[in-house]
């Protein structure tokens, strides 16, 4: 057995040769971890939709830090402005389009401003998309309807403008869903029919593109930390309980960091999973309701009271 070097800079060369030998052996190594941390988002094109606030900004600025080319997509001009204004102050390479998913011609100009600009786009974000409260007969068709085209249509028209770049350069598509992808909590209204159709698309997305070598992965997040948690949906809460206003319809969660998920998912794309529910704990829930749905019913009618 050899003896391994104990020259000072000799952790630094076998990370190096990890890197580009054995990209995974090493993940632990700190050293490993640094390279890899500033080199595998280096000058990629990363389109965030949604990008002016919330879980999308919280991306574009883990993106940022990462040396990425970022593309930020809002539909207020003046959001999206303050959002590039907040990343580019701290060094990053920052582009804002204002365009809304929900019109095909905004789709269209973004796809093609982008196209001239950079050629090639290696991740795609959909983040844009909206939730609500209340009972689920009381929602009409025009109310799913409302649900789907926020949450759901915007992600198809982005994902097929920006899908024959993303196909060139192999890259990663990412849609943003939720827990309601997995489970249809009470209360909630058209918001969890919405986001299942996220979870279906994305799966079809990614049986069909990954012989390709595009990565489609599904987020399932949970509540997220808000300045108007507990009054947000007091508008659309009539005629549910209380705690069903709450973050989570009530469940029994902690509320997110949105820079933490946004962290997660840069490893998850890292690594090409194809989905990633936080936190881990509801893929319990999410596997009881798979193998018997009156014990998944049970348990996510306990979690939410």
């Amino acid at each position: 057995m050899g003896i391994r070097s104990t020259h000072p800079i000799a952790p630094l060369r076998r990370a190096v040769r990890s890197l580009f030998f054995h990209p995974h052996v090493h993940s632990g190594d700190p050293q490993w971890a640094v390279l890899h941390y500033m080199s595998y988002w280096q000058d990629k094109v990363c389109v965030v939709a949604g990008g002016s606030a919330g879980l999308g900004l919280a991306i574009g600025r883990a993106l940022a830090k990462r040396n990425a080319r970022v593309v930020l997509i809002g539909r207020r001009q003046d959001a999206l402005d303050a959002a590039a204004g907040e990343l580019q102050r701290a060094g990053g390479n920052v582009t804002p389009i204002a365009g809304d998913m929900a019109w095909q011609e905004d789709v269209d100009r973004v796809a093609a401003e982008v196209t001239e600009k950079f050629g090639r786009v290696e991740m795609l974000c959909n983040c844009a998309g909206r939730s609500t409260r209340g009972k689920v007969l009381d929602a009409a068709p025009e109310d799913f309807q409302q649900l789907f085209e926020a949450n759901f249509y915007t992600m198809v028209r982005a994902t097929r403008a920006f899908a024959p770049l993303l196909l060139k350069s192999r890259g990663h598509l990412v849609n943003i869903g939720s827990l309601a992808s997995k489970v249809a909590p009470r209360y909630t209204g058209a918001y969890p029919a919405s986001k299942f159709a996220i979870a279906a698309y994305t799966q079809q997305l990614r049986l069909e593109l990954g012989d390709q070598g595009v990565h489609a992965m599904l987020v399932c997040p949970g509540p997220f930390t808000r300045e108007d948690n507990g009054k947000r949906y007091a508008a659309d809460g009539v005629g549910v309980p209380a705690a069903a206003q709450a973050p989570g319809a009530g469940a029994h969660l902690k509320t997110l960091d949105p820079d933490y998920v946004a962290e997660r998912i840069l490893k998850a794309c890292e690594q090409r999973r194809a989905d990633l529910v936080i936190p881990a704990k509801v893929r319990i829930l999410c596997a009881l309701s798979q193998l018997s749905a009156s014990w998944g019913d049970w348990l996510l009618t306990r979690s939410t009271k």
